[in-house]
């Protein structure tokens, strides 16, 4: 695997860098004003006060599920190098050049999705890889989408979400209790004994709307920083590239077979929680150089059919909730 960003256009990764900061700050600006608002508008200048005390107090004292909770559900078994002992390798060295103080511990879950995620924090953190990921993809393009996962451990996107997520469950909360209340002054409004702020109550109408569409976009800016964070420790926007663009032909694929064979609908973007495919993978190959980088000395494949049982089982619906 190549040095981390020895080859990349640095002065379009510091772009990209900037924008995809700039862009999270302004979308926390824009929902912690729809709350302050929200706040402002059912208790005063003083709600504005406690309901930050509130929100850091609910942050802070939420409780820390394990990934040891979470991952059973999707009946995934760990991952150790006497299975696939250049994954853990992989796993390791991007640790390392991440800056984790411990290495994700890898999951294997028996399905033929393709699909990846992380939990946990940098402390205590776990990646789960469907079956169908490992097979699918070459040893060069897992380094890429383990990358991107170890990104958003480091940089505690899951922390951020969460935020994002208490922020949007406050306005949603404040507005229907601000809508209701006044709905209940209603006669009193017809009556003409009160005057009826109807700004206020379209805003509160609106907010949890516009707050959950900021949250979206929150979603897609935290997707463009680990895609380009993985391509700035692996050396190999390629690489990632070339995992995303196998993942946008072949995932899908079994919903439309049996609902829409021959078509496919696109999310509206404001609606997606992760960017386009598209872009992702054009802001991917923006950063390679103008010179070719050497080849890098990774394996063609993992091996995972001499490796690794049971074999797939098709996507259902589990007791426990999620699909796999």
């Amino acid at each position: 695997m190549r040095q981390p960003a020895s080859y990349l256009n640095e002065a379009e990764r510091q772009r990209h860098k900037n924008a995809n900061l700039l862009h999270s700050v302004l979308l926390l600006a824009g929902m912690t004003a729809i709350v302050s608002l929200c706040t402002w508008a059912l208790f005063g200048t003083e709600g504005i006060i406690w309901g930050a005390i509130g929100g850091a107090l609910l942050l802070l004292l939420s409780p820390r599920v394990s990934p040891r909770v979470i991952l059973p559900m999707y009946g995934a078994r760990p991952i150790t190098r006497r299975h696939i002992p250049e994954l853990v390798d992989l796993a390791e060295e991007l640790s390392r050049r991440a800056g984790l103080p411990k290495t994700p511990q890898l999951y294997y879950i028996p399905s033929q999705i393709l699909n990846a995620f992380a939990v946990g924090s940098p402390e205590d953190s776990s990646i789960a890889l469907t079956d169908g990921m490992l097979r699918a993809m070459t040893v060069r393009e897992m380094a890429g989408i383990l990358a991107h996962e170890i990104s958003h451990i480091r940089n505690r996107d899951l922390w951020v979400m969460g935020l994002a997520d208490t922020m949007s469950r406050l306005t949603a909360t404040m507005a229907h209790v601000g809508v209701f209340i006044a709905f209940l002054s209603l006669p009193l409004a017809i009556a003409g004994e009160v005057r009826f702020p109807w700004l206020l109550i379209l805003f509160l109408w609106l907010a949890p709307t516009a707050g959950s569409l900021l949250q979206l976009a929150l979603s897609r800016t935290r997707e463009y920083e680990a895609d380009l964070d993985a391509a700035t420790l692996t050396g190999d926007p390629v690489g990632l590239a070339s995992a995303l663009n196998k993942l946008e032909r072949r995932q899908g694929r079994i919903w439309e077979d049996l609902f829409m064979p021959g078509r496919r609908i696109p999310d509206p973007s404001l609606l997606r929680t992760h960017p386009p495919t598209e872009e992702r993978i054009k802001r991917l190959l923006a950063l390679r150089p103008s010179e070719p980088p050497p080849q890098d000395n990774l394996p063609p494949v993992l091996g995972i059919d001499r490796r690794f049982g049971p074999p797939v089982r098709p996507p259902r619906w589990r007791f426990s909730g999620p699909w796999y």
